[in-house]
């Protein structure tokens, strides 16, 4: 009997094994549908690829050479053939191919680029668009290189024509041409009143400022201080030079402008030499 038992306990181990096996998972390789599947990705995956690199060399065939080099505005400083031979000699590759961004960097090394813009123009050619600097100062800065400085306050180096010879001077500091630019207009505009206007505006290491007048006269202004700020000393000298000039029988070479609350005089000729 116990026997019996111990058979019949086998059997319903060996029934719950097959049950098990049945259970389970089929490998892989026993699923025909995720086959089917996985091949189709395979397949879809490899023509993208193929199509990819056919498209690569396409483009590298000699089909879409560059023949023309657009220039779509018309700049002031810098000539349309200036500007041509710097993107012809930066170009390489044809319509697909060419690297923008150095045909762009090439562009922007003329003298008066301040920013190209460069693009493609179907079928044979790049279309470039500049924006030039307009020099608004001379710049000086311990060196006889010729710069100037733009309407944004940036320094770049051009040639010097009789125009830009006549521009007002400013002298700084390295990387402080934005604030005497600002500056300068701002004692333009307080000088209006006498009809004078600043040839040199001068920002000492320290900190310090100077002006020399269309006529030759130098104020010395001194250190911008939040109780004394130049714009007060400045308007003060504005209100005051007109009376100031009638009364006095010699001509004022320079006026001191740092103290609170007067300032000295120099006696001599205006030198309207351009510093």
């Amino acid at each position: 009997m116990a026997k019996f038992g111990s058979l019949n306990r086998k059997d319903a181990k060996a029934r719950r094994q097959a049950r098990a096996a049945a259970q389970a998972p089929d490998g892989i390789w026993d699923r025909p549908q995720l086959l089917t599947l996985i091949a189709d990705v395979l397949l879809l995956l490899g023509g993208a690829a193929l199509l990819w690199a056919m498209l690569l060399q396409v483009t590298r065939l000699p089909f879409f050479p560059l023949r023309q080099v657009l220039v779509m505005n018309a700049p002031v400083q810098v000539t349309r053939a200036q500007i041509e031979y710097a993107a012809r000699s930066s170009l390489a590759g044809n319509f697909f191919t060419v690297n923008l961004d150095s045909v762009r960097g090439a562009i922007e090394q003329q003298a008066w680029v301040r920013h190209a813009s460069v693009r493609r123009h179907w079928p044979d050619g790049i279309e470039v668009t500049i924006e030039e600097h307009a020099a608004a100062a001379r710049w000086l800065h311990g060196t006889d290189e010729a710069r100037l400085v733009n309407g944004h306050g940036e320094v770049f180096v051009a040639p010097l024509t009789a125009a830009q010879a006549a521009l007002p001077l400013l002298a700084g500091p390295e990387g402080s041409a934005a604030l005497l630019l600002s500056r300068y207009q701002q004692f333009s505009a307080l000088l209006l009143p006498l009809q004078r206007t600043p040839r040199v505006v001068a920002l000492s290491p320290r900190q310090a400022w100077q002006l020399r007048l269309d006529d030759g006269l130098v104020l010395e202004l001194g250190r911008d201080q939040p109780k004394y700020p130049i714009e007060e000393r400045l308007s003060r000298f504005v209100g005051t030079y007109g009376a100031l000039k009638a009364r006095l029988q010699t001509p004022i070479a320079a006026i001191d402008m740092r103290y609170p609350n007067g300032f000295a005089l120099r006696s001599g000729h205006h030198d309207k030499g351009n510093a």
